[in-house]
């Protein structure tokens, strides 16, 4: 029997930067339709005027009222905005931030039934989406709303093949990062990357770096007391639970002495120690995935860069992997599904142990 390709839903951001321009270069490409069968939630007009705009190759659109109706080895698309909506390139509008969240709540909704299988979100201006459903910093945020049902907590990480950075805290201002590392904090994030490695990413016991929050790792409390009374105790209290954990690392030093190569992620405590070194190193290829919740979603690590829209300046390489991203992650969840649906029973006890093993026993 052959297997059906993954559904990959695609969100077109913001109408008036380069959403539709990585997306067109993205899918110009037709042997993308035999690794999954894309879904752009957008118009297929606004489609056209960037692509006439630019003067792109053309994309051979087939117009589906429904994800339901998608087919193969074609790109589809569903027009969830207003015929008359308005593109004014470059600029930030009500009318461009109206016409992101309406293929967004139409993409989730679709995901949430199960009609799709990954979502893959162009970038959105956060001032002008802004309404009474989406009052949120980012996607991540919203997309933890929608999914709230699951009890699951939302983890960024931005990767690349071979760095993956998530952070402790993340849209927060950096007067409240400090009273933000708390002991709770780090170790959750800390269990959900771990497990996020795991299932994933195929990684049988993760390697995960710390970095500390003040410069020089604290110098043993001259500089701040953080490392010692928070972040090394929560990193026992990680380790109690099997979690694998190394430092915390002054982040200038890890960085440039290229320490994370050694480690299968990074966590930062904070939005910029994070994300500046990490787009320095791998801004064209970074990869945004949100971690965490039932559902996978990935996006480039670029915003709607008003100021190059409609020059055919923008490159499509980050959205390009983070589509690869999202299909490699779905398959790797379903294996570890696969494989951890039905452990074998322990067949030992620790030793020192008085418990004696009964093998005639059903469990």
């Amino acid at each position: 029997m052959e297997e059906q390709l993954i559904k990959v839903g695609v969100t077109h951001g913001d109408i008036n930067g380069i959403g539709y321009e990585v997306i067109l270069k993205t899918f110009e490409d037709s042997r993308i339709t035999e690794l999954c069968t894309p879904i752009i939630y957008g118009s297929s007009k606004v489609a056209a005027y960037h692509r006439k705009a630019m003067e792109l190759p053309p994309v051979n659109f087939s117009i589906i009222a429904s994800a339901d109706e998608a087919g193969a080895s074609r790109v589809n698309i569903i027009n969830c905005i207003e015929d008359n909506t308005k593109v004014e390139l470059r600029k930030s509008t009500p009318e461009a931030g109206r016409a992101a969240f309406q293929s967004l709540e139409a993409a989730v909704a679709d995901l949430r039934r199960g009609a799709i299988d990954v979502l893959l979100t162009a970038p959105i201006n956060k001032h002008n989406i802004q309404n009474e459903a989406f009052h949120f910093p980012g996607h991540t945020e919203y997309l933890e709303e929608c999914f709230a049902e699951s009890r699951s907590k939302a983890l960024m990480i931005l990767l690349t093949d071979s760095l993956r950075v998530a952070l402790v805290t993340g849209h927060v201002p950096v007067s409240r990062i400090a009273e933000c590392i708390t002991v709770p904090n780090i170790v959750s994030k800390l269990t959900l990357f771990n497990h996020s490695l795991k299932q994933d990413f195929g990684i049988v016991k993760p390697r995960i770096a710390v970095l500390a929050l003040n410069p020089h790792a604290g110098d043993a409390g001259l500089i701040g007391k953080e490392e010692e009374e928070i972040i090394k105790p929560a990193m026992e209290e990680a380790e109690r639970k099997g979690i694998l954990s190394f430092g915390p690392y002054p982040a200038d030093g890890f960085f440039g002495s290229r320490m994370y190569e050694k480690f299968d992620g990074v966590l930062a405590m904070y939005h910029d120690q994070g994300l500046a070194p990490f787009k320095a190193l791998a801004m064209d290829q970074g990869v945004n995935f949100t971690a965490g919740l039932p559902i996978v979603r990935t996006s480039p690590d670029h915003g709607t860069a008003y100021d190059i829209a409609g020059q055919n300046k923008a490159s499509e390489v980050s959205f390009r992997q983070a589509l690869y991203t999202a299909i490699d992650i779905y398959r790797n969840r379903k294996r570890f599904q696969e494989a951890t649906a039905h452990p074998l029973r322990k067949q030992y006890y620790e030793k020192g142990s008085e418990e004696k093993l009964d093998l005639t026993k059903e469990e």
